[in-house]
């Protein structure tokens, strides 16, 4: 991985991560320099303790541009993007719209490729790794910054998400809080440790292995299966079999491993309804904050918000009102339907 990094036109701070040495990489950005984002505030919610992030400034952040006007592809033909190159592999800049930004920590977008209308699952091997790289050093890097608490790497995919540029790419998030699912993580991770001596996600693997029901695909350093109490119809958790922290501490044959197997389970869930059209998803990397992490394991989960090719699963009043989940499909059920997706 070799990493080249300019500033935009307003400062911020752009990332090319190309395969090898070499690459031009100097292409100016000419826009004029647009007004720095308000900062966003951080508010503890004191009935629940949970942090929330007013950023109302994005509001009038870029929403579903026609492809012509996308700002995550090349800056050709006088058109000028968030990205000054003319062609690029792998991208990450600072937000223009961040939700964290100064105090509150900060936002950046990951871009995967140039393509518009490919995804991850298109991704060759080799860009799809170096898309794992730039994960890894971002998580690195941002993980460095001063009061920087917990790094979350992500993808939102499919109007359904909720997307605002199509164009494949995702985002991380440096936390200068630890988010309210990581906060549940810990306790219910102590809460294991105090009951049975052993570390909670370790036991989850092990057992979801077991079980080999549950389980979608299996490698050699990595395994995928659907939760025990999955809280979405078609929901799958991705672990490395060795419990680590982050990113970062992931060996050279468990990053090898990795682009094949989550393609392969992206894969599975584009043929789950045998639509046309890509399934919309979430994926998610859990990584274990910096201080008080011990106990907490990474892995990345994925889930859909479609339930049959022509129903979304849509957070009614007791999934929105009470945060809890009711779920339409077995995780049983799930697994075998995803196995059995070509």
């Amino acid at each position: 991985m070799y990493r080249t990094v300019i500033g935009l036109a307003d400062g911020r701070e752009l990332f090319y991560y190309d395969s090898s040495p070499g690459q031009d990489r100097t292409a100016p950005d000419r826009r004029p320099p647009s007004p720095a984002a308000p900062a966003p505030e951080l508010r503890r919610d004191p009935a629940t303790g949970d942090w929330v992030v007013i950023a109302a400034h994005r509001q009038s952040r870029t929403h579903r541009p026609p492809a012509d006007a996308c700002p995550l592809c090349p800056s050709v033909d006088g058109r000028q993007g968030e990205i000054p190159a003319a062609d690029y592999e792998v991208a990450v800049f600072e937000n223009r719209f961040p939700s964290l930004s100064g105090d509150a920590g900060r936002c950046e977008v990951v871009c995967f490729t140039p393509e518009h209308d490919a995804g991850f699952a298109d991704l060759g091997p080799d860009r799809a790794r170096l898309v794992l790289d730039a994960w890894t050093d971002r998580t690195a890097e941002l993980s460095a910054r001063p009061g920087v608490v917990q790094v979350y790497c992500f993808e939102n995919r499919g109007a359904e998400i909720g997307v605002t540029l199509s164009h494949p790419h995702g985002q991380i998030y440096a936390f200068t809080v630890t988010t309210p699912r990581t906060a549940r993580h810990l306790a219910a991770a102590a809460a294991h440790r105090a009951a049975t001596g052993r570390n909670l996600f370790e036991d989850l693997l092990a057992e979801a292995r077991a079980a080999t029901g549950r389980v979608v695909l299996a490698g050699e350093h990595w395994t995928a299966f659907v939760p025990y109490a999955a809280r979405w119809p078609y929901e799958v958790h991705l672990y490395p079999h060795r419990r680590v922290p982050d990113l970062t501490a992931l060996t050279e044959a468990e990053r090898a491993e990795f682009p094949g197997l989550y393609q392969d389970l992206l894969r599975r869930f584009d043929a789950l309804f045998g639509l046309p059209d890509p399934t919309p998803y979430v994926a998610a990397w859990h990584q274990a904050p910096r201080v008080g992490g011990e106990e907490l394991a990474l892995h990345l989960e994925l889930f859909t918000v479609r339930r049959t090719a022509d129903k979304l699963k849509y957070l009614a009043g007791t999934e929105s009102g009470m945060d809890a989940f009711m779920n339409d499909v077995a995780p049983e059920t799930a697994a075998q339907r995803l196995r059995e997706a070509r």
